[in-house]
């Protein structure tokens, strides 16, 4: 495949770019207001919405697009279910996309912050949601398992990453039901999306491309002639996605998946305009894509040196982390912490010992 596009994407002048760690971002730090929508390219509008916690913000993206009910927008991602989230698109379609309506639903990715309003728009505007079939199906399931405690499974797995007893009682409290409500209601039939399917949006193609390893089966969107990537949260500019070893798949490699879907994504141009899911847009895939493995390889270095003779999930913090892990970001780093000491043991370079129900891992 070609290193570089038809036509590299070349920002208004109204923008005076800026650069930081090889990547350029040529809107210089511009971004659309709370209720306002701002331009990408004709046809292609950015909606930043507000998430609660550390990220602050989710991206969605609406491109021109028609159907056989007439002219319209489809819309990449929706945010989580939160009241801002919902006052955020009344405003946008009252205000610049006044008598607008959504033709297609597209969700990048499960997590709430992506597909929390995927059901609201479809009820407000009769439109199909399109996603992965992994996707989906982890959308569906926990929603649909939103029991009030906290799945044995789970409770076995903070043990296994060695929380205490105190840690374990508080996370419990929350129970397992929160899913459901930051992720509306959906409707029980979608439009699947396949690895290298061909959207036609709006009178353009845009190619399927999944990644996974953030989650199950991650959609991009690359429309190579007009040199853009909708890369969901597959990659994002200054943060690396999160990846972990969750309950429901504890034999799993999402930190493989992840190397694997980085080396697919370099296949693609070099000069591609990236639409993240989170912060800003920005050109330089390949040297993003790069950094991110290289950054990822070097933790697993760190901690193959760290492990000694046995350590837990939760002793490895440290090491593949920069800052402090408080309790609202424990669950994510005992994640994370999990998927980089099962790509140790697949690589050969640990073992898991079990012992109390607690996982220790000792270098080889």
């Amino acid at each position: 495949m070609s290193t570089k596009t038809d036509a590299a994407f070349v920002p208004d002048d109204s923008f005076t770019a800026t650069s930081h760690k090889g990547l350029t971002y040529p809107f210089g730090g511009a971004e659309p207001g709370t209720g306002d929508i701002m331009a990408i390219v004709p046809g292609l509008n950015w909606v930043r919405l507000h998430v609660p916690g550390p990220l602050k913000h989710v991206n969605c993206w609406l491109l021109d697009d028609a159907d056989d009910r007439g002219a319209g927008v489809a819309m990449v991602d929706t945010g989580m279910n939160t009241v801002p989230a919902r006052d955020g698109w009344k405003a946008v379609f009252k205000g610049p996309l006044a008598g607008v309506r959504v033709t297609k639903m597209i969700g990048t990715h499960f997590h709430p912050d992506h597909i929390g309003l995927a059901g609201w728009m479809h009820d407000r505007h009769d439109c199909p949601i399109l996603m992965t079939r992994g996707e989906w199906l982890s959308a569906m399931m926990l929603r649909a398992d939103a029991r009030d405690a906290m799945p044995p499974e789970v409770m076995a797995m903070r043990v296994a990453a060695g929380w205490s007893a105190d840690q374990i009682a508080e996370a419990a409290k929350s129970g397992w039901s929160g899913f459901r409500h930051i992720v509306t209601a959906m409707p029980l039939s979608y439009t699947r999306l396949k690895d290298g399917d061909m959207l036609p949006i709006g009178g353009q193609e845009w190619r399927v491309v999944v990644g996974s390893g953030h989650s199950p089966e991650h959609a991009c969107l690359l429309n190579e002639r007009a040199g853009i990537l909708i890369a969901g949260d597959q990659v994002l500019p200054r943060i690396s996605p999160n990846v972990s070893l969750g309950v429901t798949e504890p034999n799993a490699d999402p930190l493989g998946e992840w190397f694997a879907s980085i080396a697919k994504l370099k296949a693609l141009p070099g000069d591609l305009l990236v639409l993240p899911g989170h912060g800003d847009p920005f050109s330089g895939l390949h040297i993003r894509l790069d950094a991110m493995a290289r950054e990822h390889h070097e933790r697993l270095d760190e901690l193959h040196a760290f492990l000694d003779d046995g350590k837990r999930a939760i002793d490895v913090f440290g090491r593949l982390f920069r800052r402090a892990i408080g309790p609202d970001m424990l669950g994510m780093a005992t994640g994370e912490a999990f998927a980089h000491l099962r790509r140790l043991e697949l690589e050969g370079r640990a073992v898991k010992d079990i012992r109390d129900g607690v996982w220790w891992y000792r270098a080889v």
